[in-house]
């Protein structure tokens, strides 16, 4: 019944010009979402109204069913409320349900949007509060390219905190992935890095910058001085 009350109520708030906009996007190359994705054409500010209304609600039982909705928003209203679920209390017991159930749903946090907006205040918050970098470790062994792009972002919650060392470990590790998708994840990172501490990420390129791929690079500095940028990259030409 609370399943059928949150798509009721995003339904409401769809719009089909975005819903029809979506699969378009994908087909033109410029997406970075799973084929077969179905689309509402929801805002997220509007997802996060709703999430903010049930999470309290909704059993996790009940979110497994709307977090493997063949609906992104569906998808991404789920992980809304996973968050606000996590973020809201202060049981250890629960949080460490709410991480098994993340890490047993891997499978439909499949795309870009659904792994920025979760991991990070999930999984990464939980390995630096806990003291669990193995379970980014092991994500970012993965065969899988998004368990790599889950445990990249997932150390976002350690440059928040000053930490870079396994930001800089995981990056490394996957520096040579085949996909651009990692290649701009791990430059992303990178990039943060810089942004709270900048000789840490020029201590970094400095060893690294030759064997980065180009998009990686690009983002990595992205944010520094334009001279410096010129110099890593004319120092690949």
């Amino acid at each position: 019944m609370m399943i059928k009350e949150i798509q009721e109520a995003l339904a409401v708030l769809s719009i089909p010009e975005k819903a029809a906009f979506f699969p378009k996007f994908f087909k033109t190359g410029n997406g970075e979402y799973g084929e077969g994705d179905l689309f509402l054409g929801i805002t997220v500010p509007d997802q996060r109204a709703v999430a903010k209304d049930y999470y309290a609600k909704i059993s996790l039982d009940e979110l497994s069913q709307l977090l493997s909705s063949e609906y992104h928003e569906h998808r991404l209203t789920a992980l809304l409320i996973l968050i606000l679920k996590f973020e809201k209390t202060k049981d250890q017991a629960i949080k460490d349900e709410i991480i098994s159930f993340y890490l047993n749903h891997l499978p439909y946090i499949n795309n870009w949007d659904l792994v920025d907006t979760s991991c990070y205040k999930i999984l990464g918050r939980y390995a630096f509060e806990n003291q669990r970098e193995d379970l980014l470790m092991e994500l970012s062994a993965s065969d899988e390219m998004w368990h790599k792009r889950i445990a990249v972002v997932g150390t976002l919650y350690y440059i928040r905190k000053g930490s870079f060392n396994l930001t800089k470990e995981l990056v490394t590790k996957n520096l040579h992935h085949l996909h651009d998708l990692m290649h701009k994840a791990n430059g992303w990172m990178l990039r943060e890095m810089g942004n709270k501490n900048e000789a840490e990420l020029i201590t970094y390129l400095n060893q690294h910058y030759r064997e980065m791929p180009r998009t990686c690079l690009r983002y990595a500095i992205e944010k520094l001085d334009d001279k410096v940028r010129q110099d890593y990259l004319k120092g690949r030409i």
